[in-house]
């Protein structure tokens, strides 16, 4: 299961919301079948809807 905590400690040098939104995509596209949100990224860009952007990020509704 791939929780979004452990793709921010993996990935210290992303510095915005929107930076964030590839790597999840990507993580999604190798195989990755499970996505737990157990934090709020702690970017000062991050939308309020930012849980269903980073849900459709992982399952693909974003290209």
């Amino acid at each position: 299961m791939l929780r979004l905590s452990d793709i921010l400690l993996e990935h210290k040098q992303i510095e915005s919301f929107d930076e964030l939104i590839p790597l999840i995509q990507g993580v999604a596209r190798n195989g990755e079948r499970f996505f737990r949100i157990d934090v709020k990224p702690p970017f000062p860009d991050t939308p309020e809807n930012w849980e269903d952007r980073l849900e459709a990020a992982f399952s693909g509704l974003i290209r």
